[in-house]
């Protein structure tokens, strides 16, 4: 399993929906169009796919990011 996990800014989002277009597997969308973000993991498989839904996402509001440790 990844450590990467997908992040949403929702300042930044304008509900375009191409995200939840190229990841379905982790995306779906609102009924405003408003993405809704699965904050499991990323696994492997779909960092490609992931990545690509980052790369096309017209307002750079999608990203991806390193897990962050949990605060003991």
């Amino acid at each position: 399993m990844s450590d990467l996990v997908l992040r949403v800014n929702p300042i930044l989002c304008d509900a375009h929906g191409l995200c939840a277009e190229l990841l379905p597997e982790r995306i779906t969308l609102d009924e405003w169009g408003y993405p809704i973000v699965d904050e499991a993991p990323v696994p492997r498989s779909l960092e490609p796919h992931a990545r690509r839904a980052v790369a096309a996402c017209p307002v750079l509001a999608l990203n991806l990011e390193r897990r962050r440790a949990a605060v003991r």
